[in-house]
């Protein structure tokens, strides 16, 4: 995690952060905890290495796609509701997937205004409406709940080795709570 937040460091406020970027922060600030969490689960619980590891692989999906949604809110929900000011992400100099993949497919002129939002650190000459006008516009937001539910997906299928039960049950139903949620 703290290399997570090391490499973030070195990727703000950088348009040329990839998708292979941001997936690989994602991956070691979010994912491996969800990794190691799940992996402690199964050592507590006495599960074996197989079980250890289906779990880990569980929890990296898991936390893949929580941590693409959180993106997402962070453009689609409110203030009351995410607990801190939308557009937070970018006002902070942080390129997350929509923003990655808006500039991939929007014009120059529209990259300068996201260009223009990371050099102010804030929403000064360009408003955060006309930010999410183009994500809209570019389906960006739709791509990245599209991922989020590759993630999930992939999420649920490390648990079908194991026996049904209620705890199976309530980790089978953890991404879709995560692909639903708003705060």
């Amino acid at each position: 995690m703290v290399e997570g937040e090391l490499l973030q460091l070195t990727c703000l406020r950088k348009l040329t952060v990839t998708e292979e970027d941001y997936l690989e922060l994602a991956n070691r600030k979010t994912a491996c905890l969800f990794s190691a969490s799940l992996r402690l689960g199964a050592l507590l619980g006495g599960k074996g290495e197989n079980e250890e590891m289906q779990l880990g692989l569980y929890g990296i999906n898991l936390g893949l796609a929580f941590q693409l949604i959180d993106d997402v809110l962070d453009f689609t929900s409110s203030e009351d509701v995410l607990g801190k000011p939308i557009g937070s992400d970018l006002r902070e100099g942080n390129l997350t997937l929509p923003l990655i993949l808006l500039l991939q497919r929007c014009t120059p002129e529209e990259a300068r205004k996201v260009s223009r939002v990371l050099d102010e650190g804030g929403f000064h000459s360009v408003q955060f409406a006309e930010i999410l006008d183009l994500i809209e516009r570019y389906g960006t937001l739709r791509a990245a709940r599209e991922k989020a539910r590759y993630f999930s997906d992939k999420a649920r299928s490390y648990l079908e080795g194991f026996p049904d039960s209620p705890y199976k049950d309530a980790l089978r139903s953890l991404p879709d709570f995560i692909l639903e949620r708003e705060s």
